[in-house]
């Protein structure tokens, strides 16, 4: 657990970096044309660097639109432009942290609720305080666990 615990903190700050990125939109004409255009370069001059056609550049630059360029071709036109790409994931819920936790929780909500319901139907409920407080301890001990069923 200590290394998977390790791995996870380091994770989370590499991961932390790119929160502020994640409310920056991509260009409406993309990235590439975007660049390509406000540093005055040419799509032939472009093409020239990376070998290509203009034409290929231009198929690059709508498949980059379009959601379908490959990370691969995003390197190459990066570093044919003198720079560089950078790639990573930012977790919705803030952290990995964070995401764990939300997907424990509700792994334990169906656990525990599952039993709960079960007693019910034997006349033997428990309170509402009772099943919070049962979920919070499963959901603990799912985090400590990290069993793969989490991510089922």
């Amino acid at each position: 657990m200590a290394k998977k615990s390790l791995q996870l903190q380091q994770l989370n700050e590499k991961m932390l970096r790119f929160a502020s990125l994640q409310k920056v939109a991509m260009p409406p004409t993309g990235w590439i044309k975007a660049i390509r255009t406000a540093i005055g370069m040419s799509l032939q001059q472009l093409g020239n660097k990376l070998s290509v056609s203009k034409q290929a550049v231009l198929d690059m630059e709508k498949r980059e639109k379009e959601g379908s360029v490959t990370i691969k071709s995003l390197k190459e036109i990066a570093r044919a432009m003198d720079m560089e790409l950078v790639y990573g994931f930012v977790p919705k819920d803030g952290s990995l942290d964070a995401l764990i936790e939300k997907k424990a929780t509700e792994l334990a909500t169906q656990i525990v609720m599952r039993t709960a319901n079960t007693m019910k139907l034997e006349d033997q409920a428990n309170s509402k305080k009772r099943i919070e407080t049962a979920i919070r301890e499963r959901s603990s001990a799912i985090i400590n666990e990290m069993p793969k069923i989490l991510w089922d």
